[in-house]
């Protein structure tokens, strides 16, 4: 359960919804840094957010309100903190 502390009010809280794996709905969405149909990486106000999978297409995306609606078939997810190590190591591979 999350400490109380660290609830705190934001303007776009982080919620991420998947259902049958076909459908993606994730609030709190600050950027997007990179898109195409495997895989998503996106920047939230809970830290990075790797989407692993195939078909994906952007059905909806307001940064405004933070939220983007994604389609295609999920594969697998990771979270990584801010740019972190991980995060660096898996852009660092992917523009090789």
């Amino acid at each position: 359960m999350l400490d109380d502390r660290k609830r705190v009010s934001t303007p776009f809280q982080h919620k991420l919804t998947i259902t049958e794996r076909e459908a993606v709905v994730v609030d709190g969405v600050n950027n997007v840094e990179s898109f195409d149909d495997q895989e998503v990486i996106l920047e939230t106000t809970s830290g990075m957010l790797i989407l692993h999978g195939r078909e994906f297409h952007i059905k909806q995306l307001n940064l405004d309100q933070g939220n983007l609606i994604i389609e295609g078939y999920v594969m697998g997810l990771e979270y990584a903190e801010e740019m972190g190590k991980k995060a660096r190591g898996f852009l660092e591979r992917l523009f090789k």
